[in-house]
Order: C-alpha cells, then structure tokens, then sequence
C-alpha cells in the first residue's frame, strides 16, 4: 500500500484533510504533520514530522512560501531522498510583486 505524508502551512490545513479523506477513501494510507495548535513544543512537533516522512513513500507539499516549518519539513524530505508532489503553491508573494514592479517600472 501506498503511503503518503502531507506537509504544509496550518493556513491550508481544511486542504490537506480533505486530500487525506481521499486518499484514506481510495485506500492509501496518509498521515498530516503537526499544526501550528499542537499541544507539544517546537522539538516534539519536528520529532513528529520527521517521523510521519521517513515513514511515507512520497511528501506532498502545501506551501504558502512563508512557512519556515514547512521549509524544514521539505529540507528533511529532500535529505532522505523521497519523492515529492506539490499540491499547492501559494503565488501572491512578495517575491512575484518585485517581478512584476520590475516590468512595470521599465515602461
């Protein structure tokens, strides 16, 4: 059986349990990461995290290009080589506003 974890930005958490609910329903098995409204500290929640990656096949990822836990989840997944599908991907950045400022200031 197929097993997944999700990692992502507590600002997508409605998202990623209705992607798990799918997936449970269609038979694979998918675990969610600690949220931000977790009882336990920093350490348990990265503790936590690691565990649930090591133990999937594949990480998919929700993003809002903010989200430092998420970074470091990511970096861990990277780290153990496991493959990686991303979701969701937040485009309203300050990063995208500076490519656009960019091209709209050269006219």
């Amino acid at each position: 059986m197929k097993k997944i974890a999700i990692i992502g930005s507590t600002l997508y958490r409605d998202k990623m349990e209705r992607l798990q609910l799918k997936y449970n329903n269609d038979g694979i098995e998918c675990r969610l990461p600690r949220f931000d409204d977790h009882t336990g500290d920093e350490l348990s929640i990265c503790q936590h995290n690691r565990l649930m990656i090591e133990w999937a096949d594949e990480i998919h990822v929700f993003w809002d290009q903010r989200s430092m836990g998420t970074v470091f989840d990511f970096g861990m997944a990277f780290a153990l080589r496991k493959k990686i599908v991303i979701e969701y991907l937040e485009e309203k950045t300050i990063g995208n506003v500076m490519r656009k400022y960019e091209q709209a200031s050269r006219v």
